[in-house]
């Protein structure tokens, strides 16, 4: 099995209706045929529009920013994977830096939330990622291979297999600043030798693991040029349909 090009827009929490109805569309209508996999990661109030914006389009697919991790009940304000499922979603985000800094999320937690998307026959687009002072320390290939093995090695082969894995060092994210594409692939190196190890060469393989921390037109290029970086998490270039069409057209 061959692994994808992923280039996957991350809207975080921007556009209203209006906004986002016309950034897809303008992707839609931009898009050259390719084999590359463009995924739009809206937030919840687009999913349903998107659905139907994109249906006809064989290499445009759809992603939530988050879900649940019980299957329903009294989760007042909480989306659940049966939810997603239903409006058309094929991918969620899930372990995000802002989700883990800013809601308190952990591994035990993002694993059991990958459980209940696999379930329900959506793609986990788990991201994992070091804060700069444990860069600085060296540590950063033991802290992320401690979160890709809570998150994820309990899963099955076959389960793995519907995985992506976003590397997203925190302090590239929104700052302006990006991982060198030598930093990239050294890290996205490391993360495919631990698949390697638990899962097999080639489930490994046949991961698409994608670089996210300020992926712009002018640098995409080079970070997808390296053997293991299999695309981009997209931030704010998302959400200029030109940059993100750019970006798609970069491997």
């Amino acid at each position: 099995m061959e692994r994808k090009q992923i280039a996957a827009g991350n809207w975080k929490m921007n556009t209203d209706y209006n906004e986002g109805r016309e950034l897809a569309k303008a992707v839609v209508a931009g898009l050259q045929p390719s084999d590359v996999l463009v995924v739009l990661g809206a937030p919840y109030i687009h999913l349903k529009n998107i659905s139907s914006i994109i249906q006809d389009v064989s290499n445009i697919k759809l992603a939530a920013q988050n879900c649940h991790q019980e299957e329903s009940g009294a989760y007042t304000g909480e989306i659940s994977a049966a939810m997603l499922k239903s409006c058309g979603v094929d991918f969620v985000i899930l372990g995000h830096s802002e989700r883990r800094e800013y809601f308190g999320e952990k591994d035990e937690l993002i694993a059991r939330k990958i459980d209940i998307v696999l379930r329900h026959g959506m793609q986990p687009i788990y991201c994992c990622g070091e804060r700069l002072e444990v860069r600085e320390a060296g540590k950063h290939e033991e802290l992320v291979g401690e979160q890709v093995k809570a998150a994820l090695f309990h899963l099955s082969k076959e389960q793995m297999g519907q995985v992506v894995v976003a590397y997203e060092p925190v302090w590239a994210i929104g700052t302006g600043r990006t991982a060198s594409p030598e930093q990239a692939q050294e890290m996205h190196r490391h993360i495919r030798s631990l698949l390697q190890k638990k899962f097999g060469k080639d489930v490994a393989n046949a991961t698409s693991i994608l670089y996210g921390g300020s992926v712009k037109p002018d640098n995409a290029r080079e970070l997808f040029g390296q053997p293991d970086v299999d695309g981009g998490l997209v931030g704010g270039a998302s959400l200029k349909a030109r940059d993100f069409l750019e970006i798609a057209g970069s491997f």
